[in-house]
């Protein structure tokens, strides 16, 4: 397996991000277990970005600058929206502290979204995991396929872990409205600079 590979999925799930923030939440307001299942839906969100490098999106976007500028904009846009409304405790890191019951079903749905809709992610599968399958690769698209279920396997772990902590701290975090606030900001502070790292990015 290409190291380089393994490192870079590694940094990229382990790094700040919209999946992230959602399970942590979860791990903070409803458990260990739900966060598992946030982590879960975080997880499945990864399909469509999947279907999308299979399809041949992904040399689209490396041929169109138009199409690259394009998704690109629309991530810095939905990068700077989390910011804000995270900023004015309004956004994915919003955590209610009745425990109010939430289905299973419905903690997937949400984390399927947000990681649906997740610019990171378009911008590993679209832009950098094709660039780990060899030209003279014979069956490039099982390659991209076992490259992107080992990135899921990783993404599921590293959440689940994640989860799993948020949810130990939870009694020292939601009795102390300080440290929630800076916990919101921080997160608010990440999603400003990953919008910003991000309107850098080049093809």
């Amino acid at each position: 397996m290409n190291i380089e590979f393994l490192t870079l999925s590694l940094l990229v799930v382990a790094s700040p991000g919209t999946g992230a923030a959602v399970t942590i939440a979860t791990g903070l307001s409803r458990g260990t277990r739900t966060a598992i299942v946030a982590a879960l839906g975080c997880t499945l969100g990864i399909v469509p970005h999947v279907l999308a490098a299979v399809t041949g999106l992904a040399a689209l976007l490396r041929a169109s600058s138009l199409a690259f500028e394009t998704i690109k904009i629309a991530g810095v846009a939905y990068l700077l929206y989390l910011a804000w409304m995270t900023w004015r405790e309004q956004g994915v890191l919003t955590i209610p502290l009745d425990g109010a019951p939430r289905s299973d079903g419905a903690v997937i749905r949400h984390a399927i979204l947000v990681n649906l809709l997740n610019p990171k992610l378009s911008m590993f599968f679209l832009a950098f995991l094709p660039q780990f399958i060899a030209a003279g690769d014979a069956a490039p698209t099982v390659t991209l396929l076992q490259l992107s279920a080992i990135f899921m396997a990783m993404t599921f772990g590293v959440f689940a872990v994640y989860g799993a902590f948020a949810a130990r701290m939870r009694r020292h975090v939601l009795g102390n409205a300080t440290v929630l606030a800076w916990l919101r900001r921080s997160f608010a502070a990440t999603f400003l600079a990953l919008g910003a790292k991000l309107a850098l990015t080049q093809r």
